[in-house]
């Protein structure tokens, strides 16, 4: 007996292609702390620290309780990259170098701490701190920029 299933309104997405939030609509959005102007104002200081190259800096509205940045990988890119990986005649799109969202949670109380801190030395530590537990969560974080997070993270809890 065939199955009568209607999956019309159904779409599939990878779990780890956007932040949960995105992943599953909900009737009403979190307003964000931030203003414009202050990410305006927080955008090219954190773009200052991470290579252009490889991620997009993307502000969301989401919980407190979330990841200060969340780092992910556009469904479309990824999808292009599996699909020449398997051979499905696309071989020049395994050859795009990686490229990934560096979303930056507006509502985290430490976004807001990096964005009001005036010891330049002090944000910008936060900043490469922040991106590097993100780095960390999606295994991207490896060899001297590893050891030097591991460093950081000592001296901080000293």
């Amino acid at each position: 007996m065939p199955l009568n299933i209607n999956l019309k309104k159904t779409v599939f997405t990878r779990v780890d292609a956007d932040v949960i939030d995105k992943l599953i609509q909900k009737e009403d959005a979190l307003p964000s702390k931030l203003s414009q102007e202050e990410q305006d104002k927080l955008k090219p200081i954190i773009e200052n620290s991470i290579p252009k190259d490889k991620f997009s800096l993307v502000f969301e509205s989401l919980s407190e309780t979330d990841q200060p940045v969340i780092i992910t990988q556009p469904e479309y890119m990824r999808r292009m990259k599996d699909m020449s990986a398997m051979g499905g005649g696309m071989s020049y799109m395994g050859e795009l170098p990686d490229h990934y969202n560096m979303v930056i949670n507006t509502n985290h109380p430490v976004i807001g701490k990096i964005l009001n801190e005036t010891d330049e030395s002090l944000r910008t530590n936060l900043i490469k701190q922040v991106t590097d537990l993100a780095l960390l969560s999606q295994s991207m974080l490896k060899g001297e920029d590893l050891t030097n997070f591991i460093k950081r993270s000592v001296e901080i809890i000293k």
